[in-house]
């Protein structure tokens, strides 16, 4: 299992604590019942944390008709709503909440020209939220695929993931399953999509990244 790019650093932090608590406990508790049970704790802590940064090869879908999960998770919210801020239009939007336990990778769920890439801070309210999706840190990307459907990707950060890493930039061309970002333990992604779009999930329905098919352009 490889180790993504964004969690060197904190499973680096993570051993240098781990390390640094077991060592004092170690030379001045010196009481077995307790530094037993520390070690145990600290070496499962450490193994979570190397799972969650975890990466993954999969056999990717290539369907340019096709809006792919952008993540693993759940889908919590498939509601028409009105998206004035970027495409000005009713919109389908789906939102994909992830667990600690998912995989925590992001990827483009449509192939196109990047038209718009910018991050927002914000509050870490729960990332279930409904406010979550406007109030939230969130990074927030737009892309028209060749055949002009736009499509408007947001990351959400949530009470616990308090950082949102996105790679998309502003004029360039994002590859369907491509590699969008990472979201640091636990939050969502939201897809707004036309309202001509055939949906293809329900809600409460399990997803995987760059596996399932959200929904078909018309």
């Amino acid at each position: 299992m490889r180790v993504h790019k964004e969690g060197r650093i904190s499973l680096l932090i993570i051993a240098v604590f781990i390390v640094s608590v077991n060592y004092i406990l170690i030379k001045y508790i010196r009481n077995e019942y307790f530094i037993y049970p520390a070690i145990v704790l600290s070496a499962t802590l450490y193994l979570f944390a190397f799972y969650f940064f975890r990466v993954v090869n999969r056999p990717v879908i290539n369907d340019s008709n096709a809006i792919i999960a952008p993540c693993d998770g759940k889908v919590v919210v498939i509601e028409n709503i009105q998206e004035n801020t970027h495409l000005n239009e009713e919109v389908t939007q789906i939102s994909i909440f992830m667990s600690p336990l998912n995989v925590h990778m992001n990827w483009f769920p449509v192939s196109g020209k990047i038209l718009h890439a910018q991050r927002e801070k914000g509050s870490h309210t729960v990332a279930w939220a409904p406010k979550a999706s406007t109030h939230n840190e969130r990074s927030i990307v737009l892309i028209e695929t060749e055949n002009k459907n736009k499509i408007l990707v947001k990351q959400i950060a949530g009470a616990v993931a308090r950082r949102v890493v996105c790679y998309a930039k502003t004029g360039k061309y994002a590859d369907q399953n491509g590699n969008l970002g990472f979201i640091k333990f636990g939050s969502r992604v939201d897809l707004f999509l036309p309202k001509s779009a055939n949906i293809k999930v329900e809600l409460n329905q399990k997803v995987i990244g760059t596996q399932t098919v959200i929904a078909r352009f018309n």
